[in-house]
């Protein structure tokens, strides 16, 4: 997938926020006017892991998955999900969380996905929610924000981690997100810590949604290179070894995947094969769009986004994000 070289430190912006740690009493999400998280839209080959990188880098943020392939361990060439390097600059959720015989639901994905969300922020780092299934994104956001409602997978979570960090982690965490309640709760009172940081989070200011929309030519000529690409880097290999271990399951009907498997079983020329995967591709990029194009207040950019001036963008919006 497109990326921009790693830096620690991106110039590219006099108004970049420079990474803070986690442990810091002030931090990204303290008194910042940063929303709660930013959404990263736009259709395949679009450069969304690029901007999600470097967006994560200026402003301490951890990426959240929204690939409904991705979330497959194993299915990795047709998937073009953040490669190994990638994943090291920034921590990555939802991302090789299922075996490929697993179904795995929008509402699953839903449920461990803002899990994994308000633990980010109660980390006091800003989460980026990055990928192209419209159904996830729309199971994640929907009713989001409605109203402080419990939430069992994030008492799971945080009970979890307060095993591993001792009792006080969670009055720290209150601490950070809402210094005036925690004063009020005593620090070994679980039940009315975990339903105020609850409170807290659900409470916070709103989503903040980026869209790409790079011209139509220049994607979909990225679109044919890289279909191309995956078969050249082994994806008829590793369709292979998916099906010999799963099965004809139906996550191998994915884009990639179900041309792969047709070659295997001798209906498609492997030049047939990629011709179809670059069709399917451009065709999968425009549903996309006009997906996304019914997403409210979304805040759209027309280039790839690991183009140097579509990072100025992003960054300025989000600065200014009220």
């Amino acid at each position: 997938m497109e990326g921009l070289p790693h830096q620690p430190r991106l110039d590219l912006s006099s108004r970049l926020v420079a990474p803070v740690s986690p442990d810091q009493t002030e931090g990204p999400l303290g008194g910042s006017k940063l929303p709660l998280a930013v959404l990263l839209l736009g259709p395949t080959g679009s450069g969304k892991t690029a901007l999600s990188l470097a967006l994560g880098e200026c402003f301490s943020g951890e990426i959240v998955s929204c690939d409904s392939v991705a979330v497959y361990r194993g299915m990795d060439l047709g998937t073009a999900k953040p490669t190994p390097e990638e994943r090291a600059r920034l921590p990555h959720h939802l991302i090789d969380v299922a075996d490929p015989d697993q179904p795995f639901t929008a509402g699953e994905y839903s449920r461990q996905a803002r899990a994994a969300l308000y633990e980010i922020v109660a980390r006091r780092r800003l989460p980026i929610v990055t990928g192209g299934t419209g159904l996830y994104l729309r199971a994640l956001t929907e009713g989001l924000f409605a109203g402080p409602a419990r939430q069992t997978e994030l008492r799971i979570r945080f009970d979890r981690s307060r095993q591993r960090h001792g009792k006080p982690w969670l009055h720290r965490v209150l601490a950070r997100l809402d210094p005036s309640s925690a004063a009020r709760i005593h620090a070994n009172d679980t039940p009315k810590l975990i339903r105020a940081i609850e409170v807290c989070l659900t409470s916070r200011k709103p989503l903040l949604r980026i869209g790409l929309n790079p011209p139509r030519k220049a994607l979909y000529d990225r679109l044919n290179q890289r279909a191309s690409a995956m078969f050249s880097a082994g994806l008829i290999e590793e369709t292979r070894g998916l099906l010999a271990r799963y099965g004809s399951v139906k996550a191998l009907d994915s884009l990639g995947y179900r041309q792969a498997a047709a070659v295997l079983s001798g209906t498609l020329t492997l030049a047939a094969a990629i011709e179809a995967a670059q069709q399917g591709h451009r065709n999968y990029a425009k549903r996309q769009l006009t997906w996304f194009r019914r997403e409210p207040s979304v805040h759209w950019l027309e280039a790839f986004g690991d183009q140097p001036e579509t990072l100025r963008a992003a960054i300025a919006l989000v600065e200014s994000h009220a």
